[in-house]
């Protein structure tokens, strides 16, 4: 057997707990190309072994051993979010090539594997279209759906390359498209945090949705023309910076992991397959708008993220105007399930109105007669708040009330007042990163998880949320 090829180090230093980003395009990198091409790697098993997703992986810090001694104030806390019972060589393949790379290794896995297959189903279809210009993306639904299923990439774009219709079911699940480019079907884990204010992967249960018939549109051609130059070119907006920041480093695992493989099977229409990194931040800032403009100056095919819904909305019109595909590997607002946006739009995280059931459904059944859910002011709160309440009635549970808050605010102890004074069964946490803070809040004011069942969902749940806690942030 011949040496495993080191995968490319990226250049600049790891910041902290983030991973060692390569930032393409901007000032301080004027002198380097602003693509990079990812070589062929293949990442064998044996090359790192490393297991993810239990508190127990790693050494514990100070804060940690402190939360575990007094019970941990956010033990009990549960939550959704898109995920499947990953494959133990799916994340030690990723680790095995993030670490190599130069980064910490995956604590959590939010969204890595549907960053992975979005990276997958769109070099799929440029094959399936043989072309990397806008009519690739009236292939995206047709190699997810109704064909041979395969499950990698070499494997799909052999079949391809024979004129076989396929079916690709990749590391998040099936990935079958609905014709607005979202998914049918979903998995959720349902998580809880232990003594530690950490949950642990291992420990996680998972609840199946699927959108009823109802609900199917037929696929939809696109209808702008932009030509390919005949080489795939992959941008990403994804957090590094901002309120989803904490799932910056599995998504770019999960982008930068399915292109190592991409290429490693030959790359897509001869060529290998090249990449921009870019940062989304968040709704507060205008720097996906930038990235975007950096983007497309560099005429990138398509573009990875953004994580959030609402940054999202705010550049999907530059981007899907130019004729270039825009994938979110994370986005769940139901507002972008009939937004027109020329065919180019797609997304493999399950909308809102899925999760929401889960999570009435979940809250319902752990036995609460009342609910007060607490949710940022952005589509992504509004939207999830909104069909968690409507499901929740439907149940028979009483919402006592939904607070829309200002995620930016200085302090949050009037809202979670009103918490108290409402005096719930349960919490509905629809958040971001400001959850650390507004959970802070409700200890000091005596509902919290200790006290109150309280739940949460994808915006706020992972591990990152018991260590900002812990910090005080």
């Amino acid at each position: 057997m011949s040496a495993i090829p080191s995968p490319p180090r990226l250049d600049i230093p790891n910041p902290g707990r983030h991973p060692a980003f390569r930032l393409l395009g901007g000032e301080k990198h004027m002198k380097k190309t602003n693509m990079k091409r990812f070589g062929a790697l293949v990442v064998g098993l044996s090359f790192v072994a490393v297991s993810c997703g239990s508190s127990s992986d790693n050494a514990a810090t100070d804060t940690t051993v402190a939360a575990a001694a007094s019970g941990g104030d956010l033990e009990g806390m549960k939550g959704t979010m898109p995920l499947v019972n990953l494959s133990a060589e799916f994340k030690d393949g990723v680790n095995a090539f993030w670490t190599a790379a130069g980064n910490d290794a995956l604590v959590d896995y939010s969204y890595t594997a549907e960053a992975f297959d979005a990276v997958t189903l769109i070099a799929l279809a440029a094959e399936a279209a043989k072309t990397d210009g806008s009519a690739l993306a009236d292939q995206i639904i047709t190699v997810s759906r109704d064909g041979e299923k395969c499950t990698t990439f070499a494997d799909c774009v052999a079949l391809v390359k024979a004129g076989t219709d396929i079916d690709y079911d990749g590391a998040s699940g099936p990935n079958t498209m609905n014709g607005n480019g979202e998914p049918i079907e979903a998995s959720y884990g349902v998580l809880t945090f232990d003594a530690t204010n950490r949950f642990d992967y291992a420990n996680a249960t998972y609840i199946p949705a699927s959108a009823p018939e109802s609900d199917y549109v037929p696929a939809q051609k696109t209808t702008v023309t932009r030509k390919g130059d005949g080489q795939l070119k992959i941008g990403s907006m994804l957090p590094e910076t901002g309120n989803l920041a904490f799932l910056g480093a599995p998504e770019f695992a999960g982008v930068e992991y399915a292109l190592s493989l991409i290429n490693a099977a030959g790359g897509v229409l001869g060529k290998d397959v090249l990449y921009s990194q870019g940062d989304s931040g968040d709704n507060s800032t205008d720097t996906a708008s930038t990235t975007v403009d950096r983007l497309l100056s560099e005429n990138v095919d398509a573009i990875i993220g953004a994580a959030s819904s609402g940054v999202s909305l705010k550049v999907i019109d530059k981007i899907t105007q130019a004729g270039v595909v825009q994938f979110s590997p994370a986005n769940t607002s139901d507002a972008l399930s009939t937004y027109a946006d020329s065919a180019l739009y797609f997304r493999n995280a399950p909308p809102d109105t899925l999760q929401g059931a889960v999570l009435a459904g979940l809250i319902a059944g752990d036995g609460n007669a009342s609910v007060y859910i607490l949710a940022l002011d952005d589509a992504y709160g509004t939207g999830l708040a909104a069909s968690i309440g409507k499901n929740l009635e439907a149940a028979g549970v009483s919402v006592l009330g939904t607070k829309i808050y200002d995620p930016a605010a200085v302090s949050f102890d009037a809202e979670v007042a009103e918490v108290v004074a409402a005096n719930p069964d349960a919490i509905m946490l629809v958040t971001f990163d400001e959850g650390s803070r507004i959970l802070r809040t409700m200890v000091e004011q005596g509902i919290g998880p200790k006290v109150k069942k309280v739940y949460g969902c994808d915006g706020n749940m992972g591990n990152a949320l018991g260590e900002n806690f812990d910090a005080g942030k």
